[in-house]
C-alpha cells in the first residue's frame, strides 16, 4: 500500500486503523512479519470491497484480520514442522545503557511476551476469541461470526482460554527482580554449579534457540542446565538490554553486528523460559543498540 500523500479516503480511513490491526493480528500470531502480512491482505480484501456499502469499517476490518489470522493458525496447526506451539514468539528490543534496564521500564504488561508464551498454549478459536474480546474488547457476536459459531459458543471459549491464562499467571514482579533471577541463573552457569542452576530453573523449564536453521528446543532443569554454559560465555561478552520491557542478554561480533539475544521468562521466582536469537536475520529486525 502507498504511503504517498495523495490518499483516498479509503486509504486513509485504513491507514487510521492500520497500528489496531497490526496489534490484533500480532497477540493472535506472535509474530511482526506475519502480522504485516495479514494486514496487507486486509487492504488488498478492503480495495477490492465497495467501501460504502461497509457500515461499519472498523469492525469489517477486526473481522477480516481475525479470519485471516485464524486460517492463518490453523495452517501452522496442521502442519507439524511449523507447529505454532514451537514457534519463538518475536522479540524486540531496546538498548540497556548504562543503567540497569528496570529503573527505566516497567515489566511487559498483558501485550508483552510473557502473555505470548500463554497464549501459544492455547488453540486457534480460544486464541481468537481471548484476544478479540479480552484485549481489543470485540463483542462475543461479532467473534461468533468469524468462528462460524454462536455468541455463547464464543464466550464459553473465551473463558476457557481465560482460565488457562490465569493458571499460568503469577504475581507481577519488578524489573530488579526478574534481573536477580537472571543473574542468579548466569552467575551459577558461569560457576559451573549445576545444583545452583536447577534451584533456580523452573523443573518444566524450556530453552529455545532460533538458528538460521531453524528452531532447536531444550525441555526440562536438567537438560537445560547441561547446556547452562553457553549463556554464560554469551553474558561474559555481552550486556544488558531491554527485549519487550524486560532484562536480557545480548552479545556482539567484533564489528559491532548483534550476535545473540537470550530473553527469560520467570515464573514465582524461577525461569521458566529461555529464548536465544541466534539467527542473523531475526538479530537485524530486533533493532539492537550496536557493542560499541
Amino acid at each position: 500500500m502507498s504511503d504517498s500523500g495523495a490518499l483516498g479516503p479509503v486509504a486513509e480511513a485504513f491507514q487510521g486503523q492500520r497500528e489496531r490491526l497490526h496489534a490484533v493480528a500480532y497477540r493472535m500470531l506472535g509474530s511482526h512479519a506475519d502480522a504485516e502480512d495479514v494486514v496487507q491482505e486486509a487492504w488488498l480484501r478492503l480495495s477490492r470491497q465497495d467501501a460504502a456499502a461497509i457500515g461499519n469499517l472498523a469492525g469489517w476490518l477486526t473481522t477480516v484480520v481475525g479470519r485471516i489470522s485464524l486460517d492463518v493458525l490453523r495452517s501452522r496447526q496442521a502442519r507439524p514442522e511449523a507447529s505454532y506451539d514451537d514457534r519463538l514468539p518475536e522479540l524486540e528490543g531496546t538498548a540497556g545503557g548504562g543503567a540497569a534496564p528496570e529503573d527505566d521500564v516497567a515489566l511487559a504488561d498483558s501485550v508483552g511476551l510473557a502473555l505470548l508464551v500463554v497464549l501459544e498454549s492455547l488453540g486457534p478459536s480460544e486464541r481468537l476469541a481471548f484476544v478479540l474480546h479480552d484485549l481489543f474488547g470485540v463483542p462475543f457476536d461479532e467473534i461468533g461470526q468469524i468462528l462460524g459459531r454462536s455468541a455463547d459458543a464464543a464466550k464459553m471459549l473465551a473463558s476457557r482460554a481465560r482460565r488457562k491464562v490465569r493458571a499460568s499467571e503469577r504475581p507481577a514482579a519488578s524489573g530488579r527482580e526478574h534481573r536477580e533471577v537472571v543473574q542468579a541463573f548466569l552467575a551459577a552457569a558461569r560457576l559451573g554449579d549445576f545444583e545452583g542452576l536447577l534451584r533456580v530453573l523452573d523443573p518444566d523449564v524450556r530453552l529455545t534457540v532460533d538458528t538460521p536453521g531453524g528452531l532447536v528446543v531444550t525441555l526440562g532443569a536438567t537438560e537445560v542446565a547441561s547446556s547452562a554454559r553457553m549463556a554464560a560465555g554469551a553474558a561474559t561478552r555481552g550486556g544488558w538490554v531491554l527485549v519487550d520491557g524486560l532484562p536480557a542478554v545480548a552479545s556482539w561480533r567484533e564489528d559491532g553486528s548483534p550476535l545473540s539475544v537470550m530473553s527469560f521468562t520467570v515464573v514465582a521466582g524461577r525461569v521458566a523460559r529461555i529464548s536465544v536469537v541466534v539467527d542473523p536475520v531475526k538479530l537485524a529486525a530486533m533493532n539492537l543498540p550496536g557493542s560499541g
